[in-house]
């Protein structure tokens, strides 16, 4: 029986042939007809899969020339969207949410640029307080768009997380990522029992299925939180 291939398991393949110097730098790599009769896969399959690897730095791609290894390789940070409760889980604390917002609103100015979104457009808000042994480590501010997410008005997320039902049930095709410093205000200062006015780290994402929003999130951390990524 023939396993279908996935882009990331195609996408995994070439990367090892790259990085194990099977295609050196400046080598023309195979067409994407070539490659999609090797996997026995869909054009589009591999498609998917040099973009990624493009993307990355490790390919440069031209129209109606082929794609190339780079001579000069970028390096990337790579970030994950993990579930916040096994985060919390694999640290060997207690994992607890705790739903304090959620509302069908239309979405104000500032979201509607961010999500590339009509002034008439109805979302999702929720407002979610993460906790480890009781103690809040992340305040979430979340936009969910009805028009990719069917049926999400109708899911309890008091239950489960909208972390984890993302994760869980939602692919994304890209997303933007910024990260900033802010001090507290008084209702934040209250959650997390900190000082008004002390720094805290703040996470702000908007992820898309191709051209289509499918949500933007701020994600407070406590104050003395720190981020570790890798480097590819």
């Amino acid at each position: 029986m023939t396993t279908r291939k996935s882009w990331q398991s195609i996408h995994d393949e070439l990367r090892r042939r790259i990085v194990d110097g099977i295609w050196q730098p400046g080598d023309l790599i195979p067409a994407e007809e070539q490659l999609a009769a090797e996997f026995q896969c869909a054009r589009a399959t591999v498609n998917r899969a040099l973009r990624g690897l493009a993307d990355s730095g490790l390919l440069n791609r031209r129209r109606r020339v082929g794609s190339r290894v780079a001579t000069e390789p970028s390096r990337y940070a790579t970030l994950k969207i993990d579930i916040i409760r096994l985060e919390v889980e694999q640290r060997g604390a207690k994992y607890r949410h705790a739903l304090t917002e959620r509302a069908q609103v239309l979405a104000p100015e500032r979201v509607q640029y961010r999500m590339n979104l009509n002034d008439d457009t109805e979302l999702l808000y929720i407002c979610n307080l993460h906790m480890a042994d009781d103690r809040p480590i992340i305040y979430e501010e979340r936009w969910l768009n009805p028009v990719v997410l069917h049926g999400i008005f109708d899911v309890d997320f008091s239950a489960i997380s909208v972390n984890e039902w993302l994760v869980r049930n939602v692919m994304f095709t890209r997303g933007d990522i910024s990260f900033c410093a802010t001090n507290l205000t008084e209702r934040e200062a209250q959650l997390f029992a900190a000082d008004l006015g002390e720094a805290a780290f703040v996470i702000e994402r908007t992820t898309w299925q191709d051209e289509q929003c499918i949500t933007s999130v701020r994600l407070l951390h406590e104050p003395g939180f720190s981020m570790r990524t890798e480097l590819i």
